[in-house]
């Protein structure tokens, strides 16, 4: 999966958004009356290497990937090292350019149908959104599809780079069939020195993966999970990195502590626990909450009971297991809002409140079905967005639009008609006032999905 790759040119965010709803309708009503068709996928006979000077690959010979997939059942994605079709959610945490790195991934509940040479194949659409500093810079929609055997293929992605809120290019867009062939990014049973490649569209996109050990024992959110198994993955500018996947989990961590990595912080339902929500998760957003609202009025008072309140809240809830990144993530947070009270910053107060907020949410993953959680993080962005208008910051602004737009993607299925409705009036007006750079309009119609989370 080719990630920030690129020279790039100026196109819509507006585009993005019109590609998302296409994409919608078009998979629904194709795969509503979608019979599989049970025949091999072509694969090329010419198998170069896709690198930029033709050199690095590995021999043919420890190619896994050289035989026609069958796609009879493609949707049901149950190979243990890739299992999205089974992941609602997975968040991912980490460094890169010197920033906090942040990926949402989410299962759609949408498919899309690939024609691949005349053969129609039926492939689940997941939604991946990175952030670095809060802000949007990429959002991809990929395309996976399980063969027969186990193995799952990657046929495509649809990708949307962002600069100050506006896609800058879609670099690193390729659909199988197209622009290449199929790509296998899991063997059903991968072995030490099994090669295969995610990506083979050379002049578009290329990967070649190497597996480097099988059973290995990784550290996860509530755990050990053994079984992951550890890959060499060569780019198509020659350079390479060390990446992990682990049983549940899919693709574990990316790079090398120390220096940029995204590693997995938490995953939906694999790390799902019984019971109900511990009561700190929900009096930390309700203190997070009462630290925006009194800085909000400048009252320093009730902001600095509510840090404290908040602060204890942490404390008690980290003595358990919690997962390590989430926690490291989340005292972060914790000090930058007891720092901002104390200093009386109303904006830095009101930013750390909501991630404080954002956190704990990232938390009741582990309780709560996924789609309330989505409809949390829309409600945290337009409070966000409220502040950039404030800061009078039109891209950051406009990049808060574009997280309320794919945002709402993974949330529409879930509300009513009416609800559905609305939300896209005040996206579509948000956006509106934003581009002619009418920020106290946009703020006040973001204020009012804000104050569904904040009142």
């Amino acid at each position: 999966m080719s990630r920030r790759m690129g020279s790039r040119t100026r196109t819509t965010a507006a585009g993005a958004l019109l590609t998302t709803a296409v994409l919608a309708v078009s998979s629904g009503t194709a795969s509503a009356h979608f019979a599989a068709q049970c025949a091999p996928i072509p694969l090329p006979q010419s198998q170069t290497c896709g690198t930029l000077d033709g050199a690095g690959c590995a021999p043919e010979s420890q190619r896994a990937d050289l035989v026609p997939p069958v796609f009879c059942n493609p949707t049901n994605i149950t190979n243990p090292l890739f299992p999205v079709s089974s992941q609602a959610s997975v968040l991912m945490h980490g460094t890169v350019d010197g920033g906090e790195f942040r990926t949402e991934v989410t299962l759609l509940p949408t498919t899309r149908v690939i024609n691949i040479h005349g053969v129609n194949v039926e492939a689940v659409v997941s939604q991946y959104a990175a952030f670095i500093d809060g802000q949007i810079d990429e959002v991809a929609l990929d395309f996976y599809a399980q063969a027969d055997d186990g193995a799952v293929w990657y046929l495509g992605e649809d990708v949307f780079n962002y600069e100050d809120g506006e896609v800058a290019d879609t670099h690193g867009t390729w659909l199988a069939g197209r622009d290449g062939p199929a790509a296998m990014i899991m063997p059903a049973h991968p072995q030490v020195g099994d090669v295969y490649r995610p990506e083979n569209a050379p002049g578009f996109v290329f990967e070649e993966v190497t597996v480097t050990q099988v059973g290995v024992t990784v550290n996860g959110p509530n755990g050990p999970v053994p079984g992951a198994i550890s890959v060499n993955e060569l780019h198509m500018d020659g350079t390479r990195e060390d990446k992990q996947f682990a049983p549940g989990y899919g693709e574990f961590h990316t790079g090398n502590i120390g220096g940029e990595f995204e590693s997995l912080a938490l995953a939906s339902p694999t790390d799902a626990l019984p019971g109900p929500i511990p009561a700190q998760l929900l009096t930390m957003v309700d203190g997070a909450t009462d630290v925006f609202d009194a800085a909000d009025d400048g009252d320093w008072s009730d902001a600095a009971e509510a840090a404290s309140a908040t602060v204890d809240d942490w404390d008690t809830y980290r003595a358990g297991q919690v997962p390590p990144l989430i926690r490291a993530r989340m005292t972060e947070k914790i000090e930058a809002l007891e720092e901002t009270v104390a200093t009386r910053d109303a904006d830095g107060a009101r930013r750390a409140a909501l991630e404080v907020m954002l956190s704990a949410y990232d938390l009741q993953l582990r309780h709560r079905p996924v789609p309330p959680i989505n409809l949390a993080r829309l409600q945290i962005r337009a409070c966000v967005l409220v502040l950039d208008a404030e800061d009078e910051d039109v891209g950051a602004a406009l990049g808060d639009v574009v997280v309320l737009e794919w945002t709402r993607d993974r949330i529409a299925h879930t509300l009513s008609a009416v609800d559905a409705r609305r939300l896209d009036r005040q996206i579509a007006a948000i956006r509106a006032e934003i581009e002619r750079e009418h920020l106290g309009a946009a703020s006040r119609i973001a204020g009012q999905i804000c104050d569904q989370l904040v009142d």
